[in-house]
């Protein structure tokens, strides 16, 4: 694997396939590296070796999610390769996610520029509710500059899996 790290809306590492990784909503995956986006309850968990060690509350896109093309406003959900976070105009920090996969692609699916960042600049919680509501067009949001540069910073240094669910 390259210096990007995988990605999907629950992240889980190591050895173990996606398939293999336990993707129970209750707890981390008990083994690897992983930022694991639980889309049911708008949360993000960085998880290390099975233990949380953060959680952070993100907004999903307006259209809901498991997305199939370009346009539909939705979150997709899988296990996706992360690129580098990089700074962006719009939010601060972004953190790229390789939708679609090969096979999503094979079966139709389009989309790109999907990834995680913060609010849009100069607006931020508290007074900026960005995590009340499902409003991106696709991506998934954290509520502060602070939360998804702690997001980064973990991609960065443990090149996690990634998982959504």
């Amino acid at each position: 694997m390259s210096a990007t790290a995988i990605l999907a809306l629950i992240l889980a590492t190591g050895t173990a396939g996606v398939e293999e990784i336990d993707m129970t909503p209750a707890a981390c995956p008990t083994t690897g590296d992983v930022v694991a986006v639980f889309t049911r309850k708008r949360e993000i968990w960085l998880c290390r070796h099975g233990s949380e060690v953060g959680r952070i509350p993100v907004a999903l896109g307006r259209g809901g999610n498991g997305k199939k093309r370009t346009g539909d406003h939705r979150t997709p959900v899988g296990a996706y390769a992360f690129g580098t976070p990089r700074p962006s105009k719009l939010y601060g920090t972004f953190i790229p996610i390789a939708y679609p996969t090969r096979e999503q692609a094979s079966n139709g699916h389009s989309g790109s520029a999907l990834g995680i960042h913060g609010p849009p600049r100069g607006q931020s919680e508290p007074e900026y509710p960005t995590t009340a509501f499902d409003w991106t067009m696709g991506c998934v949001a954290t509520g502060t500059d602070s939360d998804v540069e702690t997001i980064a910073e973990f991609v960065r240094r443990y090149q996690p899996t990634l998982l959504v669910r």
